[in-house]
Protein backbone atom coordinates (compact mmCIF):
# COMPACT_ATOMS: atom_id res chain seq x y z
CA UNK A 1 0.00 0.00 0.00
CA UNK A 2 1.49 3.42 -0.98
CA UNK A 3 2.83 5.60 1.84
CA UNK A 4 2.85 9.39 1.99
CA UNK A 5 4.41 11.64 4.59
CA UNK A 6 2.92 14.84 6.01
CA UNK A 7 5.36 16.46 8.42
CA UNK A 8 6.27 13.74 10.92
CA UNK A 9 3.19 11.66 10.06
CA UNK A 10 3.47 8.71 7.67
CA UNK A 11 0.19 7.27 6.46
CA UNK A 12 -1.09 4.54 4.19
CA UNK A 13 -3.06 5.75 1.18
CA UNK A 14 -5.51 3.73 -0.86
CA UNK A 15 -7.70 5.02 -3.68
CA UNK A 16 -11.16 3.49 -3.95
CA UNK A 17 -14.37 3.94 -5.85
CA UNK A 18 -15.91 5.99 -3.05
CA UNK A 19 -17.41 9.48 -2.85
CA UNK A 20 -15.79 10.78 0.34
CA UNK A 21 -12.36 10.65 1.96
CA UNK A 22 -12.04 8.54 5.12
CA UNK A 23 -9.26 8.77 7.72
CA UNK A 24 -8.82 5.83 10.09
CA UNK A 25 -6.45 5.57 13.05
CA UNK A 26 -5.89 1.87 13.65
CA UNK A 27 -4.95 -0.15 16.72
CA UNK A 28 -2.77 -1.10 18.34
CA UNK A 29 -0.17 1.59 17.62
CA UNK A 30 -2.24 4.27 15.88
CA UNK A 31 -1.08 3.89 12.30
CA UNK A 32 -3.09 6.00 9.89
CA UNK A 33 -4.90 4.75 6.81
CA UNK A 34 -6.57 7.10 4.34
CA UNK A 35 -9.15 5.89 1.82
CA UNK A 36 -9.72 8.47 -0.89
CA UNK A 37 -11.84 8.74 -4.05
CA UNK A 38 -9.83 7.87 -7.15
CA UNK A 39 -10.39 11.38 -8.54
CA UNK A 40 -8.99 13.19 -5.48
CA UNK A 41 -5.54 14.70 -5.95
CA UNK A 42 -2.67 14.12 -3.51
CA UNK A 43 -2.66 17.84 -2.71
CA UNK A 44 -6.31 17.71 -1.69
CA UNK A 45 -5.64 14.59 0.39
CA UNK A 46 -2.74 16.27 2.17
CA UNK A 47 -4.89 19.31 2.98
CA UNK A 48 -7.69 17.14 4.35
CA UNK A 49 -5.29 15.15 6.54
CA UNK A 50 -3.60 18.34 7.78
CA UNK A 51 -6.96 19.67 8.96
CA UNK A 52 -7.52 16.48 10.96
CA UNK A 53 -4.05 16.30 12.53
CA UNK A 54 -5.19 17.26 16.07
CA UNK A 55 -7.82 14.49 15.98
CA UNK A 56 -5.30 11.99 14.58
CA UNK A 57 -2.79 12.79 17.33
CA UNK A 58 -5.52 12.45 19.97
CA UNK A 59 -6.46 8.98 18.67
CA UNK A 60 -2.82 7.87 18.55
CA UNK A 61 -2.27 9.03 22.13
CA UNK A 62 -5.33 7.03 23.19
CA UNK A 63 -4.01 3.81 21.63
CA UNK A 64 -0.55 4.30 23.11
CA UNK A 65 -2.02 4.74 26.59
CA UNK A 66 -4.42 1.80 26.38
CA UNK A 67 -3.34 -1.23 28.44
CA UNK A 68 -2.62 -4.40 26.51
CA UNK A 69 -1.85 -7.98 27.29
CA UNK A 70 1.48 -9.58 26.62
CA UNK A 71 1.68 -12.37 24.07
CA UNK A 72 -0.18 -15.41 25.33
CA UNK A 73 1.89 -18.57 25.75
CA UNK A 74 -1.19 -20.71 26.54
CA UNK A 75 0.36 -22.12 29.71
CA UNK A 76 -0.95 -22.59 33.22
CA UNK A 77 -1.16 -19.45 35.32
CA UNK A 78 -1.91 -17.00 32.51
CA UNK A 79 -4.92 -14.70 32.79
CA UNK A 80 -7.58 -14.95 30.10
CA UNK A 81 -10.78 -12.94 29.98
CA UNK A 82 -14.43 -13.92 29.67
CA UNK A 83 -17.29 -11.39 29.82
CA UNK A 84 -15.02 -8.79 31.39
CA UNK A 85 -13.61 -10.95 34.16
CA UNK A 86 -10.12 -12.42 34.32
CA UNK A 87 -9.67 -16.16 34.87
CA UNK A 88 -6.51 -18.15 35.44
CA UNK A 89 -5.73 -20.76 32.83
CA UNK A 90 -4.93 -24.33 33.88
CA UNK A 91 -3.57 -26.62 31.17
CA UNK A 92 -4.23 -30.26 32.05
CA UNK A 93 -2.60 -32.99 29.92
CA UNK A 94 -5.02 -35.80 29.05
CA UNK A 95 -4.96 -38.90 26.90
CA UNK A 96 -8.62 -38.72 25.89
CA UNK A 97 -10.80 -36.06 24.31
CA UNK A 98 -9.85 -32.42 24.76
CA UNK A 99 -12.21 -29.94 26.47
CA UNK A 100 -12.50 -26.44 27.91
CA UNK A 101 -14.50 -25.77 31.07
CA UNK A 102 -15.03 -22.80 33.34
CA UNK A 103 -14.68 -23.92 36.94
CA UNK A 104 -14.60 -21.36 39.72
CA UNK A 105 -11.92 -18.82 38.91
CA UNK A 106 -10.24 -21.11 36.40
CA UNK A 107 -10.49 -21.90 32.72
CA UNK A 108 -9.46 -25.54 32.65
CA UNK A 109 -8.02 -26.60 29.32
CA UNK A 110 -7.71 -30.38 28.97
CA UNK A 111 -5.55 -31.23 25.99
CA UNK A 112 -3.20 -33.97 24.78
CA UNK A 113 0.31 -33.39 26.05
CA UNK A 114 1.69 -32.95 22.52
CA UNK A 115 -0.55 -29.94 21.76
CA UNK A 116 1.56 -26.83 21.22
CA UNK A 117 0.52 -23.25 22.04
CA UNK A 118 -1.16 -22.74 18.66
CA UNK A 119 -3.40 -25.80 19.06
CA UNK A 120 -4.25 -24.84 22.63
CA UNK A 121 -5.18 -21.34 21.48
CA UNK A 122 -7.33 -22.73 18.65
CA UNK A 123 -9.23 -24.85 21.16
CA UNK A 124 -9.77 -21.88 23.47
CA UNK A 125 -10.95 -19.70 20.58
CA UNK A 126 -13.40 -22.40 19.50
CA UNK A 127 -14.80 -22.40 23.04
CA UNK A 128 -15.05 -18.60 23.02
CA UNK A 129 -16.89 -18.74 19.70
CA UNK A 130 -19.36 -21.27 21.08
CA UNK A 131 -20.13 -19.03 24.08
CA UNK A 132 -20.63 -15.97 21.88
CA UNK A 133 -22.87 -17.94 19.53
CA UNK A 134 -25.07 -18.77 22.51
CA UNK A 135 -25.49 -15.16 23.61
CA UNK A 136 -25.47 -13.26 20.32
CA UNK A 137 -28.75 -14.58 18.81
CA UNK A 138 -30.63 -13.56 21.95
CA UNK A 139 -29.40 -9.99 21.65
CA UNK A 140 -30.02 -9.87 17.91
CA UNK A 141 -33.60 -11.11 18.34
CA UNK A 142 -34.26 -8.61 21.13
CA UNK A 143 -32.95 -5.58 19.28
CA UNK A 144 -34.17 -6.35 15.79
CA UNK A 145 -37.68 -6.51 17.29
CA UNK A 146 -37.21 -3.20 19.11
CA UNK A 147 -35.63 -1.44 16.16
CA UNK A 148 -37.83 -3.14 13.56
CA UNK A 149 -34.90 -4.10 11.36
CA UNK A 150 -33.88 -7.47 9.95
CA UNK A 151 -30.24 -8.22 9.14
CA UNK A 152 -29.76 -10.70 6.32
CA UNK A 153 -26.80 -12.28 8.10
CA UNK A 154 -24.99 -12.00 11.43
CA UNK A 155 -21.60 -13.64 11.76
CA UNK A 156 -18.67 -13.82 14.15
CA UNK A 157 -15.05 -13.35 13.19
CA UNK A 158 -11.81 -11.97 14.60
CA UNK A 159 -11.24 -8.47 13.32
CA UNK A 160 -8.13 -6.39 13.82
CA UNK A 161 -9.54 -2.87 13.62
CA UNK A 162 -13.31 -3.08 14.25
CA UNK A 163 -15.55 -4.31 17.04
CA UNK A 164 -18.33 -4.78 14.53
CA UNK A 165 -19.28 -3.95 10.97
CA UNK A 166 -22.45 -3.54 8.97
CA UNK A 167 -22.65 -3.62 5.17
CA UNK A 168 -25.83 -1.63 4.72
CA UNK A 169 -26.46 -2.53 1.09
CA UNK A 170 -26.69 -6.23 1.94
CA UNK A 171 -27.66 -5.92 5.64
CA UNK A 172 -24.78 -8.22 6.61
CA UNK A 173 -23.34 -7.76 10.10
CA UNK A 174 -20.10 -9.06 11.58
CA UNK A 175 -19.33 -9.12 15.30
CA UNK A 176 -15.75 -9.34 16.59
CA UNK A 177 -15.01 -12.55 18.50
CA UNK A 178 -12.92 -10.50 20.95
CA UNK A 179 -16.16 -9.12 22.43
CA UNK A 180 -16.64 -12.41 24.28
CA UNK A 181 -13.82 -11.20 26.53
CA UNK A 182 -15.49 -7.87 27.31
CA UNK A 183 -18.37 -7.08 29.71
CA UNK A 184 -21.77 -8.18 28.31
CA UNK A 185 -22.98 -4.58 28.04
CA UNK A 186 -20.15 -3.89 25.59
CA UNK A 187 -21.40 -6.65 23.31
CA UNK A 188 -24.92 -5.24 23.51
CA UNK A 189 -23.65 -1.77 22.64
CA UNK A 190 -21.94 -3.07 19.50
CA UNK A 191 -25.02 -5.09 18.50
CA UNK A 192 -27.25 -2.03 18.82
CA UNK A 193 -24.71 0.14 17.03
CA UNK A 194 -24.52 -2.17 14.01
CA UNK A 195 -28.28 -2.75 13.82
CA UNK A 196 -28.95 0.99 13.90
CA UNK A 197 -26.77 1.26 10.82
CA UNK A 198 -29.64 -0.51 9.04
CA UNK A 199 -31.68 2.61 9.83
CA UNK A 200 -28.94 5.17 9.29
CA UNK A 201 -25.76 4.38 7.37
CA UNK A 202 -23.65 7.31 8.54
CA UNK A 203 -22.45 8.35 12.00
CA UNK A 204 -24.44 11.56 11.80
CA UNK A 205 -26.81 13.36 14.15
CA UNK A 206 -29.69 11.05 13.25
CA UNK A 207 -27.55 8.03 14.10
CA UNK A 208 -26.59 9.55 17.47
CA UNK A 209 -30.23 10.44 18.18
CA UNK A 210 -31.26 6.84 17.50
CA UNK A 211 -28.55 5.55 19.81
CA UNK A 212 -29.63 8.00 22.51
CA UNK A 213 -33.25 6.94 22.12
CA UNK A 214 -32.74 3.20 22.25
CA UNK A 215 -29.61 2.84 24.40
CA UNK A 216 -29.28 6.06 26.46
CA UNK A 217 -26.12 4.93 28.30
CA UNK A 218 -24.28 3.80 25.16
CA UNK A 219 -21.48 6.29 25.76
CA UNK A 220 -20.69 4.63 29.10
CA UNK A 221 -20.49 1.25 27.39
CA UNK A 222 -18.25 2.67 24.67
CA UNK A 223 -15.95 4.20 27.27
CA UNK A 224 -15.75 0.91 29.17
CA UNK A 225 -14.94 -0.97 25.97
CA UNK A 226 -12.23 1.52 25.04
CA UNK A 227 -10.58 1.18 28.46
CA UNK A 228 -10.41 -2.62 28.46
CA UNK A 229 -6.98 -4.18 27.74
CA UNK A 230 -6.31 -4.90 24.09
CA UNK A 231 -5.51 -8.48 23.24
CA UNK A 232 -2.04 -9.22 21.98
CA UNK A 233 -2.10 -9.60 18.21
CA UNK A 234 0.39 -9.74 15.41
CA UNK A 235 -1.28 -6.75 13.81
CA UNK A 236 0.73 -6.41 10.63
CA UNK A 237 -1.24 -7.25 7.48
Amino acid sequence: MPLITIGELTLELQHKGIKNLHINVLPPDGRVRVSAPASLSETAIRMAVARRLPWIRQQQTHFQAQPRQSERQMCSGETHYLWGRGYRLEVIPVEGAHSVKLQGGWIRLRVPAHYDAAKREALLLSWYRQLLRQRLPILIAKWQALLKVTPSFVGIKRMKTLWGSCKTDTARIWINLELVKKPPECLEFIVVHELIHLLERKHNQRFIALMDLHLPNWREHREKLNKMPLAFNRWGY
